[in-house]
């Protein structure tokens, strides 16, 4: 008997012990919480069916999310940046009265340009994700291939589903509230057109030419001989197919080439959606290549998305699930790469907005197909690419993300000193119907 009671006080001591344990992870997490929302309103119903209200001194939009699991009072504490997006999914974390993107775009306007800032992530989160980002964005060839494979060899018919006819998987370039996905993007290809000052029989060097589409415009609506690299081995098959359909394969070529690999020289260069993934650690390299390919009056444009608070750390989640190896650098970081490659920066544009509607319009046509997503992967996946989608959009909303076009030459005198060259380029391809096919595949 005595034996008996001995050990159920220690179990009522014991379940003691892990109660308060539970209830200082609750308040953690809650201080976190309470900390950060000053705008709008977040009501966490935790794992024991309690709820905290998480109320601004500022009118925005008002959230409620309930949490499956206990262990996520401490995760959500420890890194909410990874967990947030493993938790939902899973399903461990249901958003109750509003959507995902309402949830996100809550947290995105009360965390700003800021990350979490609290004592753990100020002193061992944060610190370690900048220590181990040249670690992770360490990209040699072999490993480039993967981290391009995990994302861009996943079936095609993804892709039709929420991106624009021609597959472009960048951002477009909104000049008026009325055009549509399909128009943006034409307006971005014309846009990078002129920007290379192009003239007939130029040979063009497409550094990640993806499936084909900014390639393909530029031989056949600027007479151009375009040889386009990708790593992505559906994006190489896919591209050269349609050069063939389009009767353009005498112009243009796709081959299954890392850059580092071209051989030269090229009277222009251009790079849309490529750069993210070169990896911090091979800046130098990659603009020291585009130096050793281009022509002495040769023009490079690079098209990147970029940080507009300095340099950072990419998010783990994202880093993870989404693109392994990927980075979105500052102008601080490109510029200083470009200094040391012996090329001139010869203009620079950035898109502040643009990218934050292309995602609207993507997260759109994701949202309207979710039930083919779901037949092609899972439901699982669905929410993944949810999450991604809409996580993307409140960055470029509310996170300071941005997109950095950036012209680059050997000489300063490879393009005109005014920028009224690339509006009187664009108003004349706007003047007359381009070619165009638009089939994806």
């Amino acid at each position: 008997m005595g034996t008996h009671g001995v050990g159920h006080g220690c179990r009522l001591k014991g379940n003691s012990h892990r109660r308060y344990l539970r209830a200082g992870l609750i308040m953690l997490l809650a201080s976190f919480l309470r900390s950060l929302i000053h705008t709008g309103c977040l009501t966490v119903v935790d794992a024991t069916g309690r709820w905290h209200i998480f109320k601004g001194a500022l009118d925005g939009p008002e959230v409620k999310i309930r949490l499956h699991t206990r262990d996520l009072h401490w995760k959500l504490y420890i890194n909410p940046m990874l967990y947030t997006g493993e938790a939902y999914m899973d399903g461990r974390l249901t958003v109750e009265n509003a959507g995902l993107y309402d949830f996100l775009e809550l947290t995105s306007k009360n965390i700003g340009w800021r990350q979490p800032n609290y004592w753990l992530q100020k002193q061992f989160i944060t610190p370690l994700r900048e220590a181990v980002r040249r670690l992770r964005q360490h990209n040699p060839s072999h490993r480039a291939r993967a981290n391009v494979a995990h994302h861009y060899d996943l079936t095609g018919a993804l892709y039709d589903l929420f991106l624009d006819a021609d597959r472009q998987y960048s951002c477009a370039y909104f000049q008026s509230p009325e055009d549509d996905l399909e128009m943006a993007q034409l307006r971005k290809k014309r846009h990078i057109a002129a920007k290379l000052a192009l003239q007939p029989g130029q040979s063009v060097l497409d550094i990640g030419s993806g499936w084909g589409g900014m390639g393909l415009f530029l031989a056949r609506n600027e007479q151009v001989l375009v040889h386009g690299v990708t790593l992505s081995q559906e994006q190489h098959k896919l591209s050269n197919q349609r050069a063939a359909e389009a009767g353009l394969a005498r112009f243009v070529s796709f081959a299954l080439e890392d850059y580092r690999a071209v051989q030269g020289p090229f009277d222009r260069i251009v790079s849309v959606g490529m750069f993210e993934h070169v990896g911090l650690n091979h800046y130098r390299e990659f603009f020291d290549k585009v130096c050793s390919l281009l022509t002495d009056d040769g023009v490079a444009v690079l098209h990147t998305i970029g940080r507009a608070d300095g340099p950072g750390a990419t998010n783990p989640w994202l880093n993870k699930y989404i693109f392994p190896g990927g980075y979105s650098p500052s102008l601080s970081e490109i510029s200083a790469a470009v200094e040391k490659a012996d090329l001139y920066i010869t203009d620079v544009e950035i898109f502040r907005l643009q990218y934050a509607e292309t995602l609207r319009h993507w997260r759109q046509r994701f949202y309207a197909n979710r039930d083919h997503i779901i037949d092609l992967f899972d439901e699982r996946f669905a929410r993944m690419w949810d999450f991604y989608l809409c996580g993307a959009e409140v960055a470029f909303r509310h996170g300071g993300h941005v997109v950095f076009q950036v012209q680059l030459a050997k000489n300063p005198d490879a393009v005109p000193e005014t920028r009224d060259y690339i509006f009187d380029s664009e108003r004349r391809r706007s003047g007359h119907a381009e070619k165009s096919d638009s089939r994806a595949a």
